[in-house]
């Protein structure tokens, strides 16, 4: 089957749990691990956000008997409304098995790609998903994905929110990528995915390189040599050591007036600057704290 040979799956006999929402994506990575003779054990979070989740539970559940495969389903509500999305990710990480596989594809990928660019990512955010085992579609286009689910006389749940203009991703999948095609004149999602991969080989080769720098930490440097540093190797070794991990339990790099205000402080231009997370980067002599 072509679409296998896309997949990043292990080897076949493998035990592998794979995170099942009802959609098409996630079930054609259930179908596809199955035909790549895998031993598939489906997990299927229900947060409650809409009226008809509980019906995608129960679809979940039939659709696991049919194939027979276990079929574990996690009740999480979200109490806030507020930044609905991180919450739900994080409730998914605290209820889902680690290594879960997920069914991210190209097309998320080149989404993920845009999203990081409008945020001003660097080279960490331009390469999401690379090489990451758990989103082993990553080189699946998701049309395919969807005909090899209608193929297999299986009718997808749908989530109308995902047609919501409330959500970037939304914005991005169904209004910026159509003008991005219509002004290269091509699909541009292959182009997006391999600059990913060339992203992510040039991030792996300077991680190589800064192994040791990371080894150092703040309060061990020493600001006479860290200014003697360029200022790429300097300011990879400050969003390193100043980044900072949210309640939901995702690490967030300092922004880039930040590490511009942080410089400052190594080179003796002010004593100290205010970082978020009400944090103090402050130099005393020749030596960083951070409170």
């Amino acid at each position: 089957m072509r679409l296998l040979d896309d997949c990043d799956f292990p080897a076949p006999g493998s035990a592998v749990d794979v995170a099942v929402s009802g959609g098409p994506d996630s079930l054609g990575l259930l179908l596809l691990a199955l035909d790549a003779g895998l031993r598939v054990s489906v997990h299927h979070v229900d947060h409650h956000a809409r009226a008809t989740s509980s019906e995608d539970a129960r679809y979940v559940r039939a659709v696991c008997d049919r194939y027979e495969v276990s079929c574990v389903v996690h009740d999480v509500r979200i109490e806030s409304s507020a930044n609905f999305e991180a919450l739900a990710r994080a409730a998914r990480r605290r209820v889902l098995p680690e290594g879960v596989l997920t069914g991210h594809t190209m097309d998320d990928l080149a989404e993920t790609v845009l999203l990081n660019m409008i945020r001003g990512a660097g080279i960490e955010g331009l390469s999401p998903m690379v090489g990451d085992r758990t989103k082993p579609l990553r080189a699946v286009r998701r049309r395919d994905l969807h005909y090899y689910v209608v193929d297999s006389d299986l009718e997808p749940r749908y989530d109308e929110t995902n047609d919501s203009p409330d959500f970037r991703r939304n914005r991005v999948r169904h209004e910026l990528l159509p003008v991005m095609n219509a002004v290269a004149d091509r699909d541009v999602v292959p182009l997006l995915a391999r600059q990913a991969r060339v992203l992510h080989e040039d991030r792996r080769w300077l991680d190589e390189l800064s192994l040791a720098d990371a080894a150092v930490s703040l309060a061990e440097a020493d600001c006479r040599e860290l200014t003697r540093w360029p200022v790429a190797r300097l300011t990879r070794w400050l969003r390193r050591h100043l980044a900072t991990a949210t309640a939901e339990g995702e690490t967030y790099p300092p922004s880039a007036e930040e590490i511009a205000r942080a410089l400052g402080v190594v080179r003796g231009e002010v004593v100290a600057c205010e970082l978020s997370g009400a944090r103090r980067l402050s130099r005393r002599g020749q030596h960083l704290t951070l409170v």
